[in-house]
């Protein structure tokens, strides 16, 4: 259902003095990208007629087909808060379609919402709640990122050990200004780490909050004279940043994956959605996991699960079922790390979870001991495998597993993959400071 007709944001640009509209879309990587116009060209907007360069853009068009079109989703516009109230700013985020009027292959938004059709013919729609973890940094004199703060936190903690209590209740408070719903908001584990959890809605809206969430986090430091990063493990020693996502299927507005008469409250269809995951979760990672630096998070003692298993209770353990059952029932997959694009994400893991109830795929047994304590032995006793220890093994366990090709689709898959290739042989010629410390003297 639409919130919101063409006629309705003509009228509110104009009641509202709204004079500059971002036209936002997200590029493969998960970067967000916009192009600006004025209050002026609003009914173009409106009409699907603003352009792009698509050659311009990592992983879209060549450029002898470089002309694309934005479509806005009508229901995506909101006055952005933290801009100034006289002359606001709104945004408006976008589809990407070719000039024929057909939807983008390469568009993520438009991968997801492949995927979200075929559950949909299932009859099930598919829900996120997303926990999105994060870092605040002190500047220096220049204004440029270090990985310094003055903060003495850790988990739960409050100011004035929590230096950045102040910009999160700042963030918390815009986003709810935009319609966001926060569920809660604390301090992490680590100095200058902090969670924030939003409400769980259908998995295209959750999306697009995500990426509106990072780019409201990365402002608001900013106004504030720090710097905010969603590496996932900006500091050598300290708990990494994850972004856990919490899954759910619907039907006729009741979750399948509750059962009242199994002993763990679980129904069929959510342990074979969860050995879906089970079996796809290497073939993903590449986009759950997207950065080199994604796989130094996953290192044991540091609450970031490297091992295939699932719990209703073991935080160690790579799926975990939280208590709430009922409408709140929910399969928390805690490996995915904020940097990833929430839309491939989301696709990957849907269509990971579908297969799973096609194929009526059993689950390993639950695992209840901690996994970080199992010696190699025990774990493969149990038949536990690990998640890929570098992005090079994540990339070629994608290209192996032809369920998440299809999910994202040629263009889309063959693109990503020669892209993060790219970054990881860049990566793998650099000569770093570690090295450099260990072997410039010694030999």
């Amino acid at each position: 259902m639409s919130f919101y007709t063409k006629e309705d944001i003509i009228r509110r640009v104009a009641e509202e003095d709204i004079q500059f509209i971002r036209m936002q879309f997200t590029d493969i990587f998960g970067q967000l990208k916009n192009v600006a116009i004025t209050a002026s060209q609003i009914e173009r907007a409106v009409n699907n007629e603003i352009m792009l360069d698509g050659s311009s853009i990592e992983g879209f068009v060549r450029i002898e087909e470089s002309d694309q079109y934005l479509w806005p989703d009508l229901d995506t516009f909101t006055v952005l808060p933290w801009r100034p109230q006289y002359g606001k700013v709104a945004r408006l985020i976008c589809d990407v379609h070719d000039p024929d009027g057909s939807p983008f292959v390469g568009d993520p938004r438009n991968v997801l919402k492949r995927v979200l059709s075929r559950a949909e013919r299932m009859g099930y729609t598919f829900n996120i709640g997303p926990e999105l973890e994060f870092f605040l940094f002190q500047t220096d004199d220049d204004g440029k990122p270090t990985t310094k703060t003055s903060d003495e936190a850790s988990y739960f903690d409050l100011g004035p050990l929590d230096h950045g209590e102040s910009t999160r209740r700042e963030i918390c408070l815009a986003l709810e200004e935009m319609g966001f719903e926060i569920e809660a908001s604390h301090h992490e584990v680590a100095a200058g780490q902090h969670e924030i959890d939003l409400k769980y809605t259908d998995a295209l809206h959750a999306a697009d909050s995500i990426m509106t969430f990072k780019l409201a986090v990365k402002t608001l430091a900013q106004k504030n004279g720090l710097h905010a990063t969603f590496m996932p493990k900006p500091v050598y020693g300290a708990a990494g940043s994850g972004m856990h996502v919490n899954m759910s299927l619907f039907k006729n507005g009741q979750n399948v994956f509750f059962d009242k008469n199994t002993p763990s409250q679980l129904s069929p269809l959510a342990s074979q959605f969860i050995a879906g995951l089970l079996a796809h979760v290497q073939g993903f990672c590449a986009l759950t996991n997207p950065l080199v630096n994604s796989y130094k998070r996953f290192v044991p003692g540091y609450e970031a699960p490297c091992y295939l298993a699932w719990s209703s209770s073991n935080r160690s353990a790579l799926i975990r079922i939280p208590a709430p059952r009922g409408q709140g029932t929910r399969v928390e997959l805690r490996s995915p790390d904020s940097s990833c694009n929430p839309y491939l994400v989301f696709a990957a893991c849907l269509a990971a979870g579908l297969v799973g109830i096609e194929k009526e795929l059993t689950p390993p047994a639950e695992i209840t001991e901690n996994l970080y304590a199992m010696t190699p032995e025990a774990r493969a006793a149990h038949g536990i495998e690990s998640l890929p220890g570098t992005l090079e093994a994540a990339i070629h366990a994608l290209r192996a597993d032809p369920v998440i090709l299809d999910a994202l689709g040629a263009h889309v898959s063959s693109q990503y993959i020669n892209g993060k290739l790219r970054e990881w042989e860049e990566y793998r010629t650099q000569v770093s400071q570690w090295e450099l410390d260990q072997y410039l003297v010694t030999y």
